[in-house]
Order: structure tokens, then C-alpha cells, then sequence
């Protein structure tokens, strides 16, 4: 039995990464503002065209549920809700909250709190193999919200990792290779 080749996509705010599976090279697409998912797809398949897939994962900077996207993402094009990328790509499409779909990657068991600094605050928490995307970047904080607190003060990290009961904070997203303060019982990916 052949073995399925899966395209997985990471939508960010100022860049789309692509792999696929079998690859070690990463291929990145422009994003932002203005990028639509029809206009992705077109980049993709421009940028893909010598990869042949059998299914495509997605990861959105955006609320999704079990039929796709349930918000628009705040830092690109309008339409991707009720956007088909079945038919678009055509082949099987899955989609995730893009912050689900890193802390995913980086689990190594029990539970951890994942944060994603990128144009904005991606975050998740895994525990039990349960995962659940959250939206911490969008809560109040002080005079700002969360995701501007955070990229100025890590010192809220451990009181977050505490709030969660988690075991350990996965920090990851674009700009998780900038330097921060060490933070205890946290495991750092960059992107």
C-alpha cells in the first residue's frame, strides 16, 4: 500500500511555511493583510507545483471547529470562512488552529501549556492527549492585552504555567528565536 504524502501548511501573519511529508526543507510563501485563501492556494500550488500530495493539514491563526474556520483570521484577507479547500486543492483537507496544530508537534507528554509568538499570541494546552486552542493573546491585561503583556514581560509565563497546572511551557511561533529571559520548566522551539 502506498503511503500517503500529507502537505502540511502553516499560516502566519507575515509568511506561509510548507512541508512535505518525506521532506526536511521547509518552502515559505508572502502572507499578510491582504492574502486571501483562494490567493494562497494559488501560491501554494505555484510554489508546490513539483510535490505530489494526497491530502493537505492547514494550521489558521483563527478560532476552527469541526467544518473549518469559525472566525476570520484578524491579520490576513477576508473570505476564509466557508472557504472550500477541499475542492480547492483538491484533494482532503484537514484544518486546525495553527497554535494547536505547533503545540502538537512539540508534546512529550502530560500537560503543557503551549505560547506562540508570531504577529500575535498563539496558544494551547495539551494535557491527557487532549488538545484545546485557546485565545490567551485576546484577554485584558493591565492596560494591553496578553499578547502585547507577554512579548514585553516573560516574568507572566510561570504565573500562566501555574494558572494551567501545566508541567512544562512550550514556547514556539516566528518570534520564539528572539532572546528571552529563561523561564523555569520551559522548552523553547522557534520556527
Amino acid at each position: 500500500m502506498k503511503r500517503k504524502r500529507v502537505l502540511s501548511v502553516d499560516v502566519g501573519g507575515s509568511k506561509v511555511k510548507l512541508l512535505l511529508s518525506g521532506e526536511t526543507e521547509p518552502r515559505k510563501i508572502g502572507s499578510g493583510a491582504k492574502l486571501t485563501p483562494a490567493r494562497m492556494v494559488e501560491k501554494i500550488r505555484r510554489e508546490t507545483g513539483d510535490w505530489d500530495y494526497d491530502a493537505v493539514s492547514i494550521g489558521v491563526p483563527a478560532r476552527v471547529g469541526p467544518a473549518g474556520l469559525l472566525a476570520e483570521p484578524g491579520n490576513l484577507g477576508h473570505g476564509w470562512v466557508g472557504f472550500d479547500f477541499a475542492a480547492a486543492f483538491g484533494c482532503p483537507v484537514r484544518i486546525a488552529n495553527d497554535a494547536a496544530m505547533q503545540a502538537l508537534g512539540g508534546y512529550d507528554g502530560g500537560r503543557m501549556l503551549f505560547l506562540g509568538f508570531g504577529a500575535g499570541l498563539g496558544s494551547a494546552l495539551i494535557a491527557e492527549h487532549v488538545i484545546i486552542a485557546l485565545e490567551l493573546g485576546e484577554l485584558p491585561f493591565r492596560d494591553a492585552s496578553f499578547s502585547k503583556a507577554l512579548g514585553r514581560d516573560v516574568k507572566t509565563i510561570p504565573a500562566l504555567q501555574k494558572a494551567f497546572m501545566a508541567d512544562y511551557v512550550m514556547i514556539g511561533g516566528g518570534n520564539a528565536k528572539h532572546p528571552r529571559e529563561e523561564v523555569a520548566g520551559r522548552r523553547a522551539r522557534g520556527q
